[in-house]
């Protein structure tokens, strides 16, 4: 048997209920296909018939599916298959070989798999176990990003109420879903109760919430202008209406602050661990180990990265910052370009295919470093001259910044402000 025809090539097209899967040999030519049902027996059924059918290890079988995560990719990579993912997009483009005319179904879809990894291993990425810390990062990531979506709705809805019968209550805070607000509110519900309420009263619970904004009494001024006349009965139904949503901010307030504290746990455990030099690996001593950067140290150090940027880079992006990939991170946060060049005619656009979370991550750190390192400032001054947008000028500042953190972990230093303001010094 020639070498290509001892090697195999798996293509799973998975659904919600049930997954199809199809082995093809070094030639493509098919060697089995079969369906199995989603569930632990199912996917058990399936390591077992392609470790039969192939007649080899699961390390010797290489396996294609369409996205990177999932149940039934963390189910076949932790039997030992090799796992390959592969962006829809392009797995669309490769059905065309099979179907011009652009005739769809699960079988094709696999056989188009297994045949796309066979002859171009090169568009696919290969994935790897986790590790646990980094899976608990990225879903407490996730989940402290929709609670704090949870959190703007809910206050929208408050300033929505507040609007319609209390809108002097407004002119107090931006952040209507803030803590001390809603305290505030729960006291004052009404401008009748803000005309009869005392002014010690109204100090204890800014004193017990460290407000240094404004007085006791500047609160009471402002509650005390005349209210809006509204119809009988609608500030008892907007009244009950905040109550409402009161009580669930205060829940939602609750789980940002135990997902915050999770996000400093988890990252703190991995910069302890770090992706320098492992314990206990060979050439290396305890000296060196202590005394390599570590790849969150490193992050953390950038201007503008914070708590939650910081979590949404390692959490979205912890490969391709493990191969210190800068093409693959700008792709990925949008602040890539697309060209389209043909004859004379050349456009540049904004990338629209990247990862959502990433590019919001991006943007923000562009923003707060623009506001403290005078090198993103000058960068993005000099493009608004030029005439770029706000966006697109923070676009091109998180390109830099992505870049300067690539050489930063490869030469495993830290971000340093007066070698920074140096070179600003000596360009101007």
């Amino acid at each position: 048997m020639e070498e290509e025809d001892r090697r195999w090539f798996v293509g799973i097209d998975w659904a919600s209920e049930t997954h199809h899967v199809r082995i093809s040999d070094g030639r493509g030519r098919k060697a089995g296909e079969r369906i199995f049902a989603h569930g632990g027996e199912g996917l058990a059924d399936m390591a077992g018939w392609l470790v039969a059918v192939t007649g080899v290890e699961p390390d010797g079988i290489d396996v294609a599916i369409e996205v990177p995560h999932g149940p039934v990719v963390e189910s076949v990579l932790e039997r030992g298959f090799r796992v390959h993912a592969i962006n829809p997009k392009q797995l669309y483009r490769f059905r065309d070989r099979f179907s011009p005319a652009g005739a769809k179904d699960d079988s094709r879809d696999a056989e188009v798999l297994a045949d796309a990894l066979r002859t171009d291993r090169r568009c696919f990425r290969r994935l790897a176990p986790l590790d646990p810390v980094l899976v608990e990062l990225r879903e407490w990531s996730r989940m402290a990003e929709e609670l704090r979506a949870e959190r703007n709705r809910l206050g929208n809805r408050v300033r929505e109420q507040l609007w319609r019968y209390y809108p002097q209550l407004l002119d107090l805070a931006d952040d209507v879903a803030a803590g001390w607000f809603l305290d505030l509110w729960a006291l004052l519900p009404t401008p009748e109760k803000a005309r009869r309420v005392r002014e010690e009263t109204v100090g204890r619970l800014i004193k017990r919430h460290r407000i240094r904004r404004f007085s006791a009494g500047d609160v009471l001024e402002r509650l005390r202008r005349p209210a809006i006349l509204v119809a009988p009965g609608t500030t008892e139904a907007a009244v009950a209406h905040v109550q409402a949503l009161a009580k669930r901010l205060d829940l939602v307030n609750r789980q940002i602050a135990e997902a915050e504290t999770r996000l400093d746990r988890l990252t703190e455990r991995m910069a302890q661990v770090g992706s320098g030099w492992e314990p206990g690996e060979p050439g290396q001593d305890g000296a060196q180990q202590d005394g390599a950067q570590r790849d969150v140290t490193i992050l953390r150090s950038l201007p503008g990265v914070g708590r939650v940027v910081l979590a949404t880079l390692l959490a979205e992006a912890w490969e391709a910052l493990q191969r210190r990939d800068y093409h693959a991170l700008r792709c990925l946060c949008g602040v890539a370009p697309v060209t389209k060049r043909s004859g004379k005619s050349r456009i540049v656009q904004r990338r629209q295919a990247a990862h959502q979370r990433l590019a919001n991550a991006v943007y923000h750190w562009s923003r707060v470093a623009v506001q403290h390192d005078p090198r993103s400032r000058a960068k993005y001054a000099a493009l608004r001259q030029r005439g770029h947008g706000h966006a697109r000028a923070l676009r091109s500042v998180g390109d830099r910044l992505i870049a300067v953190a690539c050489a930063m972990l490869e030469t495993g230093t830290t971000f340093n402000p007066d070698i920074a303001g140096e070179r600003l010094t000596t360009s101007t």
